[in-house]
């Protein structure tokens, strides 16, 4: 089923938990085991490029959640090692362990020195596994003020890593905040941070969660605000190619049938597997900016953010309201034979030239077809 939502979608990634205790059975065997069928499955299907979690501690060997002592690392390392050899030929890519700054808040253990020294003993061994698969670090959950992060980047991690990867939400701030613009600016803090310690301006960032609930609950947003803001999202990363490498939606399907219930859901399809319309609005956005070969935002009002693209086609430009309570409408200035218009779940786009299109909360993606980036015109919707 996940195989076939994630062709519907054309997503070319997938984020996975590759757990050290269903790699590494009794007397030190690695290799897939009936638990991990369904992840061997996908991941020898080619139907994405695996993100795979190296992580978690093993119940045979001791402190080892987490991992604390040589001992415990190496037997880590081992594993890892052997994880990465055997889907190497999937070309993966893999993140040391899961929100390990969110069990520091519990357990001491999962402080910033064990995680530095976790990753100096995993990242040569997976190294020699699968030297081209790229090696990140971070993975983490939500830092308020960077407290974690600094510490994090000032141990000099970096070096041992080939990207820093951070998961970002916030369908439990203010609803006003429960936009994809915040986490565009909280995003941009954090690739400003990592470039200030890493001392390269595009050191490669990785979001391998990012996402919205829709629980009927105080922190749920609708199911249109799901779809507008991941398509928002999506679109603004065509800006970023230069340093952000991917983005992770959290997740491909609810995890459960419990309607107030936060953790189920998450997903671009229900626990029935029926699509939301978040599934249609990810598609879409992705299909319009895949082919960018460079992207800049720019401003068409205060509140109003526009996304200009170039492509192998022609210009491209998609347009929103950042506010989902304001509308406007945008023209294309002068005549572009061929241009199109249409939102993110439109199944046919309609010719563009000299009407005014709709712009709300859900983008509209003008596409003109041979031409240059069009420039636009606007005005508050009547």
């Amino acid at each position: 089923m996940n195989i076939g939502q994630i062709k519907q979608l054309g997503f070319n990634a997938f984020r996975d938990d590759f757990p050290w205790s269903d790699f590494e059975l009794a007397g030190r065997r690695m290799g897939f085991t009936p638990r991990l069928a369904r992840l061997d499955a996908q991941i020898q299907s080619g139907v994405a490029r695996p993100l795979l979690i190296l992580a978690f501690g093993h119940h045979l060997v001791p402190n080892s959640s987490p991992p604390t002592t040589d001992e415990a690392r190496r037997r880590f390392a081992d594993y890892a090692a052997a994880a990465a050899q055997s889907v190497a030929p999937q070309h993966p890519i893999f993140e040391l362990w899961n929100e390990w700054n969110l069990a520091a808040k519990k357990d001491a253990a999962f402080s910033p020195e064990n995680y530095l020294a976790l990753a100096q003993a995993t990242q040569p061994a997976v190294k020699r596994a699968a030297p081209n698969a790229p090696f990140v670090v971070g993975a983490i959950g939500d830092d308020p003020g960077w407290s974690w992060t600094e510490k994090m980047l000032q141990t000099g991690i970096l070096q041992y890593a080939d990207g820093a990867s951070i998961h970002l939400y916030n369908f439990c701030m203010a609803p006003a905040k429960r936009t994809s613009t915040e986490i565009i600016d909280r995003l941009t803090a954090f690739h400003r941070l990592v470039g200030q310690a890493s001392g390269n301006p595009d050191f490669p960032i990785y979001v391998t969660e990012t996402g919205w609930t829709t629980a009927a609950n105080k922190c749920g947003v609708s199911e249109q605000a799901q779809a507008d803001n991941t398509a928002q999202l999506i679109l603004w990363s065509s800006t970023a190619a230069r340093w952000l490498k991917g983005m992770w939606i959290y997740e491909l399907k609810n995890s459960g049938q419990n309607p107030s219930e936060l953790e189920d859901n998450f997903g671009l399809y229900r626990f029935d597997n029926s699509p939301k319309p978040v599934a249609c609005a990810a598609r879409g956005a992705w299909a319009f900016i895949r082919s960018s070969l460079n992207a800049e935002r720019r401003s068409l009002a205060s509140g109003v953010a526009s996304i200009g693209a170039s492509s192998t086609t022609g210009g491209k430009v998609a347009v929103w309201s950042e506010d989902p309570d304001r509308h406007y409408e945008v023209r294309l200035k002068g005549d572009v034979p061929g241009a199109t218009f249409a939102a993110p779940c439109d199944s046919a786009a309609r010719p563009a030239s000299g009407v005014w299109m709709p712009v709300s909360s859900t983008p509209v993606l003008i596409t003109a077809n041979h031409a240059a980036i069009p420039a636009l015109e606007i005005r508050p919707a009547r």
